[in-house]
């Protein structure tokens, strides 16, 4: 078999995969989230929603971006792991030392004592998973999708059972804090269970130096990425009380769940395979307009979709007291339908080892978003909101400006490997909205707007003679490949 069908085969596996096990984690997130929210409150919600970025920021420090390091680098050896492997191990027991001393300090700036002891369990998170980010990028590097796959289902499916569990016992919080730290160990313990690849206790830090460069700068963009992504958590929890914190969660929640999803179909094939190809600037160009029309097909759709049937969802799954967070999603599943496209175009900037221009476009985006955000905390949170998800969006160009500088994608055919899939999702979702005003039952309400979205959105793809749809009907069935044969990947 030629290599290039080696890797097409494992990339279309990969994407079935992803796709596959990101089902099941999504089913599983919901079916305990929904368990969760009818036991818990907002404000139960909002206690561990605060700490969202103390425990995103300590997770990155932990990388360090090293795990990307290991996957983008061709020729990595068993050196190589063993070196990532002791530094995560001795960093994430450093951080959870100083962040374990700065519990009081998080708890006096949120004036909730209660946060000590909660902050240093869930801490202990990140401390477990510094044992594993070696095998996991082991398994990742290699493609070995399927495994991972089975391993984050398995790691979820008992963290989840954890905390439903102390939630009907009374533990409140520390269910959700359980969660976190429970599926962080499992994933580490089966990650070592299933990764072949062993650490040695010769250990030199040569390979961590040697690396630094590219993986420093992943760090610092990491950083600010989380800080991005989780400044609400800090301003909500610091200017307006636990239970907006919590309501904002919420939505926030099944907003990630959807990204998620999309993502973790692609991510375990798409850093390793523009990696494999970043050689060949015309290949690579049309690995990644394949990829970009892919995820235009599937997130607009989604994540679109789940904005359109957010108060029916909301309602009927999580019950009257979660209704505040039914806005916030609606507004944030905007963003959610372009996450995904972002997350893509991150992924070329790195394949193609520019962390430099990923670390300041990344710092430049978080200083911009925060500023914008601590300045607008007066107005409340909705005006802060689509403030957020109109900057993140608008970034896209930034990110399209070095996508053309480094493998000369046009603006003009990325908009048009996008905007059919973004124009038909509207479409789809007006004509569901339409037909669905006015009917009472929420439950009939929801199954109408998704079996009229679906109709609409696939009919007009099928009879525009849509290649795409063509291609994932005919993987689906096995009679196909996700890309086309005549094409490079």
């Amino acid at each position: 078999m030629s290599s290039t069908s080696s890797l097409k085969e494992r990339t279309a596996k990969g994407l079935l995969w992803g796709g596959f096990s990101n089902g099941i984690v999504q089913l599983l997130n919901l079916v305990f989230g929904i368990c969760l929210l009818r036991m818990l409150t907002d404000t139960d919600y909002g206690m561990v929603q605060v700490l969202a970025v103390f425990t995103a920021i300590a997770g990155a420090l932990q990388d360090s971006g090293f795990m990307t390091a290991l996957i983008n680098k061709k020729d990595a050896s068993a050196d190589d792991y063993n070196s990532v492997f002791w530094f995560n191990v001795l960093t994430g027991l450093l951080m959870y030392v100083i962040l374990f001393l700065c519990a009081p300090l998080i708890a006096d700036f949120y004036h909730s004592d209660e946060l000590v002891a909660l902050s240093r369990f869930l801490f202990l998170s990140f401390l477990f998973s510094g044992w594993g980010i070696a095998q996991r990028a082991y398994l990742y590097g290699h493609l070995m999708v399927r495994e991972s796959s089975l391993i984050l289902i398995v790691s979820l499916a008992i963290s989840g059972i954890v905390s439903v569990t102390m939630a009907y016992y009374g533990f409140a919080y520390w269910g959700l804090a359980a969660q976190t730290v429970v599926y962080t160990g499992m994933t580490t313990l089966l990650n070592w269970v299933v990764s072949p690849w062993r650490p040695t206790f010769r250990i030199d830090f040569g390979p961590v130096r040697r690396m630094f460069r590219f993986s420093s700068k992943l760090l610092v963009a990491t950083i600010f990425m989380q800080i991005n992504r989780n400044v609400f958590s800090l301003l909500l929890g610091r200017f307006y009380t636990k239970a907006l914190a919590g309501q904002y969660g919420n939505a926030a929640k099944w907003n990630d769940m959807g990204t998620t999803l999309i993502n973790g179909m692609l991510n375990g094939v798409a850093l390793p395979v523009l990696a494999r190809v970043k050689d060949d600037r015309d290949r690579y160009r049309a690995v990644f307009r394949k990829m970009l029309r892919f995820t235009s097909f599937v997130s607009f759709p989604a994540m679109l979709g789940l904005g359109l049937i957010s108060p029916e969802f909301i309602l009927l799954v999580a019950g009257e007291k979660w209704l505040p967070s039914v806005g916030m999603l609606q507004i944030l599943s905007i963003y959610g339908a372009f996450y995904p496209i972002i997350t893509l175009y991150s992924n070329l900037v790195i394949s193609q080892e520019h962390t430099s221009i990923n670390l300041y476009n990344t710092v430049a985006l978080s200083v911009v978003t925060c500023g914008i955000l601590v300045g607008m905390h007066p107005f409340g949170i909705y005006p802060m909101i689509v403030a957020f998800v109109t900057v993140n969006i608008l970034w896209l160009f930034v990110w399209q400006h070095f996508a053309f500088e480094m493998i000369g994608l046009r603006i003009i055919d990325a908009l048009r490997d996008m905007l059919p899939f973004l124009g038909l999702a509207l479409l789809s979702m007006l004509v569901a909205w339409v037909v669905s005003v006015g009917i009472p039952h929420a439950s009939v309400r929801l199954a109408l707007k998704v079996a009229i979205a679906a109709v609409v959105y696939v009919g007009s793809l099928y009879a525009s003679g849509s290649v795409m749809l063509r291609e994932s009907i005919a993987f689906l069935r096995k009679r196909g490949h996700i890309v086309d044969e005549n094409e490079e990947i």
